[in-house]
């Protein structure tokens, strides 16, 4: 009779686990048919668009295209919203400079939500202007990337004698991604 008391007592211990088992997934169950659906954490959630690889590669590469189609040596800088580089491309024999003021000009559009040629004059004057804003440059040649009316992106090119012809470049890169929605 000894031996069956450890099998019994095994029997009935593992009865008692089941049955917990058994009783806490079915209280688990109904108390989450009781709570009603969770609203988001904040309203304060906001979702942005972002300009995929793909397209700021297009932009950049059609920028950069113009730009030696017609003999420019040029930096091609594609900015996110943040200000960070999704794409930057340095044309065969662009200069030093160019680099940085791609970068500059494609942060200030997207930045402003506007070309910077545009931005030029709000730059002018005595004392403190925007052009006093770390990163800036009020130079023509950065256009952004507009999404239902918000700049995503913006798009810099450096290194062309004239802020006109680079921003004719940036336009290109702007074109070759056309509308977005």
């Amino acid at each position: 009779m000894n031996a069956k008391l450890p099998r019994t007592r095994l029997v009935l211990g593992m009865t008692a686990g089941l049955a917990t088992v058994a009783l806490a997934t079915g209280l688990g169950a109904a108390q989450a048919q009781d709570r009603k659906p969770q609203q988001p954490a904040s309203p304060a959630v906001v979702q942005t668009s972002v300009l995929g690889v793909d397209a700021a590669t297009r932009a950049a590469q059609a920028a950069l295209d113009a730009a030696e189609k017609e003999g420019q040596r040029v930096t091609v800088a594609v900015l996110d919203r943040s200000g960070d580089v999704r794409v930057l491309l340095k044309g065969d024999g662009a200069g030093p400079q160019t680099e940085e003021s791609a970068k500059r000009k494609a942060f200030t559009a997207v930045s402003f939500g506007q070309p910077t040629s545009a931005l030029n004059k709000n730059a002018q004057g005595t004392g403190p202007t925007v052009r006093d804003i770390p990163g800036t440059l009020f130079l023509a040649g950065g256009v952004p990337v507009a999404v239902n009316g918000g700049p995503i992106a913006g798009i810099g090119v450096g290194g062309a004698p004239s802020g006109d012809l680079d921003e004719k470049f940036a336009a290109a890169g702007l074109r070759a991604i056309g509308e977005l929605r």
